[in-house]
């Protein structure tokens, strides 16, 4: 079997960031997505897309970077997108009961968007991502 080198490669264009990974997601490549993350909500991005299509593993360290990921964006104020979900991180997230954490596009809050100016977000959007992250800092705890 041949082990592809983990990558994270994080773009930021006209304010969506962009961090697409390959390889596998682990304990000891975790660390890399974290940086990559961190340095694209630097820039204070109006999204932030994951691109999972190239991960051919994942443990539950690296379930655990991406749901961090995720709740970090938010936090952030920026929107959430995951783009290729797999069989490897699907699984986990069946196994942990999280199928519908990284389902479609998740908004944050108003309240958690400071850079956002008036954009409106919807009461359902607003609830749907207040449960998805409530949902998730019960899974991380």
């Amino acid at each position: 079997m041949i082990v592809s080198p983990f990558t994270a490669d994080a773009v930021v264009r006209s304010g969506i960031a962009r961090v697409t990974l390959a390889g596998e997601l682990d304990m000891d490549t975790s660390r890399r997505v974290r940086d990559a993350v961190a340095s694209c909500l630097a820039t204070r991005p109006t999204s932030l897309c994951l691109d999972l299509t190239g991960i051919s593993f994942c443990d539950c360290a690296g379930l655990n970077t991406l749901l961090t990921a995720r709740i970090t964006a938010l936090e952030a104020g920026a929107d959430f997108l995951v783009e290729g979900l797999g069989t490897p991180v699907a699984r986990l997230l069946s196994l942990i009961g999280a199928d519908t954490v990284f389902a479609g596009r998740q908004t944050p809050t108003s309240a958690g968007s400071p850079h956002r100016g008036t954009e409106t977000v919807t009461a359902r959007r607003d609830t749907a991502a207040a449960t998805a992250t409530s949902r998730v800092r019960d899974l991380l705890t």
